[in-house]
């Protein structure tokens, strides 16, 4: 055919060659730079390659050997900065990029010859493109394999929740070291090809459209460079037949894509989001704007209708990113508020009577009574698969009361909710009939406190002072052979189940259906006062925080399998994110404290967020999250919201019309 002439000619060919070699590149760099955030990163560090190459260019050296050392100092500069933690990272990286940028600016003022270089270096030359330059992509392709395969899981904890690598043993500082090093490795490979303002088009566009079809990352990883391996090639044709930029039109073609996508979903969205049979008009028109997509391999229009992601349920909205939402109550009142992190909507849901405690399983809150439970679903869960996250969010619902006494904890799996009475029995609700609106019980653990865990409950029995492996059904599975004496107090983490004892934690894991423990026991000559009594910590988090009677505060590292004592004094509140995260203590005087969890040294101004706490009156608590913390303050009938990270910002307050004396987060 005529118009495939272009590519009967040699160096188009070689262009073509060397498109496909650098879509597949910033597929597998570009993948991760759209699901972290890091476009601002990556545009920030193609345009610091210009001072390496300029001076690589007034010396007549390689201009690629310059492109990486630029890059590489770039990078380490980046590095350096993100470890601080007195202002924002995009601060450190746009300072970067201004200076990188100024010093390569007036390297080039310093020849008036350079001109036609700077052309190059800003837009590339496709069309130039030699053998040697394509053995160096296969070379650079193959690295970034390597790179991306060796990573994986420590990527997929950065992307989705920064301190899951801490938890999981992964390295995480050199695993975000690996992972701009990837970055670098793309961008300086493929400047050659379309220039440092244009390979931000093929890094950025076809992950990003590739987003809108496929969900798991290697899925993404494959739509993506099939996505620029049609930008290569029709950008190509078209700027042959246009007389246009090749590099150019390649990437305003791979960006012409991701706009084609998001439009495609949205209409898609609108006729599932539709009630009743599709109009025949909608479905032309989803016919007619995926037809640019049905041969990059991301979607057959023809095929079998797409299977709900999963974790949905009927009448939920998949969302982007996590819907928290923070349940209030007023334990004078009965008062019930629901306030919705993300839109700051405070929602009324009336009055429970008698109401004194507050617990949560992640999406449902468990409102205690003397007589009995009532549950609120919150209307907002994240569904974990470990490579990839869905975010849901739906109506507020009451669900009623379910008859019983006060319970202190709630656990839960995907099948079950296990809540813990005071009394110290278990009682087991069906997760499938909450999501119905209805409440049944699987089931009642009377001698002990039981947590879901490995498809089997985890039973602390006090009577016997050891920790039973039981069927859902209550059937005896086996014993832990360490004991677990007056166990008390019990938190779910990714590195296994912590149970308190009087002479330690008891760690409870599970390989193959084989159940295992681990004592980490007390430092020598800790009194029965300073023993811990409850947990708290950020959900799924293995750094937990435990009151140390009057002496402080307890940080046992779950991962590292130690206690840390830091000597705060006697303490209202305490908690923490995390390894890495600061530990967050308020006093009595209702003044906020940041301390480092593992020197002990206070690391930031105690800052007043609430009134004194007197004796008797409720105390305050701090939930966490991996940006924020929150405080109630009841004598200001408020929650404050607080960046932990920036001196203890308050970064937002809700006022409400109760007094906010319990509170638990949901959507985590």
């Amino acid at each position: 055919m005529e118009w495939l002439a272009p590519f009967e000619v040699s160096f188009v060919q070689r262009a073509l060659w060397g498109g496909l070699l650098v879509s597949c590149l910033c597929a597998l760099a570009g993948t991760w730079v759209v699901l972290r955030g890091m476009a601002f990163l990556s545009d920030a560090m193609a345009h610091g390659m210009l001072p390496g190459v300029a001076i690589a260019a007034l010396l007549g050296g390689n201009l690629l050997l310059g492109a990486a050392f630029s890059a590489a100092a770039m990078a380490v500069g980046v590095s350096v900065l993100g470890r601080g933690t007195r202002f924002a990272a995009d601060t450190g990286i746009g300072l970067l990029f201004v200076g990188m940028l100024s010093a390569g600016v007036i390297i080039v003022s310093r020849s008036p010859s350079f001109a036609v270089d700077l052309t190059g270096f800003l837009f590339g030359d496709v069309l130039a493109v030699g053998e040697r330059d394509l053995w160096y992509l296969v070379a650079a392709t193959v690295l970034a394999a390597v790179i991306s395969v060796l990573g994986y899981r420590a990527f997929v904890a950065l992307t989705f929740d920064p301190r899951k690598a801490h938890t999981l043993g992964l390295r995480p500082r050199l695993a975000n070291v690996a992972l701009i090093a990837l970055l670098t490795l793309a961008i300086v490979a493929s400047f050659h090809i379309v220039g440092t303002l244009l390979v931000f088009g093929l890094l950025i566009a076809p992950p990003a459209a590739a987003v809108y079809w496929v969900h798991r990352i290697p899925a993404i990883m494959l739509a993506a460079a099939a996505l620029g391996a049609v930008a290569t090639f029709a950008g190509l044709l078209i700027s042959w037949h246009a007389h246009t930029a090749a590099g150019a039109t390649i990437a305003a073609t791979a960006v012409a894509l991701f706009f084609v996508s998001a439009l495609s979903s949205w209409v898609r969205d609108r006729i599932r989001s539709s009630r009743g049979t599709p109009k025949p008009l909608a479905v032309l028109l989803v016919l007619a704007t995926m037809t640019p997509l049905i041969g990059c391999g991301t979607g057959d229009s023809t095929g079998p209708p797409e299977t709900p992601p999963h974790g949905y349920v009927a009448g939920a909205q998949e969302a982007d990113e996590a819907q928290p939402r923070l349940v209030v109550v007023d334990s004078g009142t009965g008062a019930v508020r629901v306030v919705d992190l993300v839109t700051a909507d405070v929602i009324d849901l009336g009055r429970a009577e008698g109401v004194g405690r507050v617990t949560a399983d992640g999406r449902y809150a468990f409102l205690s009574a003397r007589d009995g439970v009532r549950i609120v679903d919150a209307g907002a869960w994240t569904v974990d698969h470990g490579d990839h996250v869905h975010y849901y969010r739906a109506p507020v619902r009451d669900l009623g009361a379910l008859a019983g006494g006060p319970v202190s904890a709630a656990y839960a799996d995907s099948a079950v909710t296990a809540l813990v009475s005071d009394a110290g029995g278990t009682a087991l609700l069906d997760r499938s009939a909450l999501g119905a609106g209805s409440r049944q019980e699987r089931g009642v653990i009377a001698d002990g406190a039981a947590v879901p865990y490995a498809e089997h409950l985890l039973v602390a029995v006090p009577a016997r002072d050891r920790i039973e492996v039981r069927a859902r059904d209550g059937a005896p599975a086996s014993v832990l052979a360490q004991e677990c004496p007056r166990p008390h107090g019990s938190a779910v983490t990714r590195r296994g189940v912590v149970f308190g004892c009087a002479d330690g934690a008891l760690v409870v894991t599970a390989r193959n259906a084989v159940f295992s423990g681990e004592k980490i026991p007390y430092p020598h000559s800790t009194s029965d006062g300073d023993r811990a009594t409850a947990f708290f910590h950020r959900a799924g988090s293995a750094t937990l925080v435990a009151k140390a009677g009057l002496r402080g505060v307890w940080v046992l590292d779950v991962r590292r399998k130690s206690w840390t004592a830091v000597d705060t004094g006697p303490v209202v509140a305490a908690n923490t994110a995390g390894e890495g995260a600061p530990l967050l203590v308020l006093t009595a005087d209702g003044l906020l404290h940041s301390y480092d969890a593992v020197s002990g040294r206070e690391t930031a101004a105690a800052r007043p967020f609430t009134a004194p706490v007197l004796d008797g009156a409720p105390a305050p608590l701090i939930l966490v999250d991996e940006h924020r913390a929150y405080l109630n303050d009841p004598a200001a009938r408020a929650i404050h919201e607080i960046d932990y990270a920036d001196n203890l910002r308050a970064a937002r307050t809700f006022g409400l019309d109760i007094v906010p004396t319990a509170m638990v987060e949901t959507g985590r």
